[in-house]
């Protein structure tokens, strides 16, 4: 159960992995990493320093609570927490926006609320709670009831994400029926309907296209369609952006903000675009290797953020006011890796340095 958590063994399988060299083969049956319990009370929230996720937010006004969320994969160097002990709250109608540099966990956290880690990872401790639900709780039946009905996702490629072979209308309806108790044909004009709420023109025309006929703006509005299908509560969208130029992706964010008070939508918005942030979300949550190192309102975020690591990424955005020959600040240094994370206490995930180079000093 993920809020008991016990010692966990990892044993060398006794196969060799197809991507592992000679040198990375262990003996088989030998134990690679053993985990030791933690209870929730011991594992530290955030980094040091970091603010308290949702310290303002009342848990009965939550749709969604992650508490201490962490995921784990194991492999022969041992266990990586690519969530480490994650907590925050989504509120019922609001946009709350997950934000980071790429491999610092936003994926995982939202693949983990959906249950959808698949091994060598695996949730490793904390809740995720639904409405007071634990879906750890849940069986599989019941999880994929859960799923597309209550919590929907919209992944970051559209193309990896529908089938090539079939074409648009069943797949939407597929999704509707699997959910709702109706005939293929009622399904079918549910799809259309949906298709014509994303603002696709022709919908019904469109419902016999396949995948590789629509432009990569259509096939987005395609997933949003398929996720709204069946009157979600929360949406999580991970970086729904990607790969779409600038005037399709102010169309996608219209859109998901004009269903969000039509339908009255909480949405989850992961992404590494603080411009869409500023203009789209009410409160942020920053992570950096794993863990959430700030949270707090977006205009609060943006006139004095807190934490080393938000104001370095806030000194690196594009400015018109800047002057036309000086270069933008960056991040000195390299991400540590998430294997070999430095333990010195006074340091911030290992990497304080950094962050003040780039942020002009540290406050912490």
């Amino acid at each position: 159960m993920i809020g008991r958590p016990r010692p966990i063994t990892v044993r060398a399988p006794d196969q060799r992995s197809a991507d592992c060299g000679p040198e990375a083969r262990a003996p088989p049956g030998s134990v690679l990493a053993t985990i030791p319990a933690v209870t929730i009370e011991q594992q530290p929230l955030g980094s040091p320093g970091s603010a308290v996720a949702d310290r303002d937010v009342d848990p009965g006004e939550a749709l969604l609570q992650v508490k201490n969320l962490r995921t784990s994969f194991f492999s022969s160097e041992g266990a990586v927490h690519a969530v480490d002990n994650v907590s925050f709250n989504v509120r019922r109608g609001e946009a709350l926006a997950l934000v980071g540099e790429s491999g610092c966990g936003k994926s995982v956290t939202a693949m983990s609320i959906m249950r959808l880690v698949a091994p060598p990872g695996r949730i490793t401790g904390g809740h995720v709670l639904f409405k007071g639900k634990d879906l750890a709780d849940l069986s599989e039946r019941e999880m994929r009831k859960v799923r597309g009905d209550d919590i929907a996702m919209v992944f970051q490629e559209p193309m990896t994400s529908l089938n090539p072979v079939f074409r648009i209308g069943s797949q939407v309806a597929e999704a509707i029926r699997i959910h709702r108790n109706v005939s293929k044909k009622e399904a079918w004009e549910r799809a259309g309907a949906m298709l014509d709420l994303v603002s696709i023109p022709d919908p019904i025309k469109r419902l016999d296209d396949y995948p590789h006929q629509l432009s990569g703006g259509m096939r987005q509005r395609v997933m949003i369609a398929m996720a709204l299908s069946c009157d979600p509560e929360l949406l999580i969208a991970d970086e729904p952006t990607t790969a779409l130029d600038v005037t399709i992706q102010a169309q996608i964010m219209e859109l998901l903000a004009s269903l969000q008070k039509r339908l009255g939508l909480a949405i989850l918005l992961i992404t590494h675009d603080l411009g869409i942030v500023a203009e789209f979300c009410e409160r942020v949550v920053v992570m950096y290797t794993g863990r959430v190192v700030e949270e707090a309102p977006v205009r609060q975020l943006f006139a004095a953020p807190a934490h080393p690591y938000t104001r370095g990424l806030l000194k690196s955005l594009p400015s018109v006011t800047r002057e036309k020959e000086a270069r933008l600040p960056t991040i000195k240094g390299m991400v540590p890796p998430i294997t070999n994370l430095p333990q010195d206490a006074n340091s911030i995930r290992g990497v304080r340095t950094s962050w003040t180079s780039a942020s002009g000093g540290s406050r912490h």
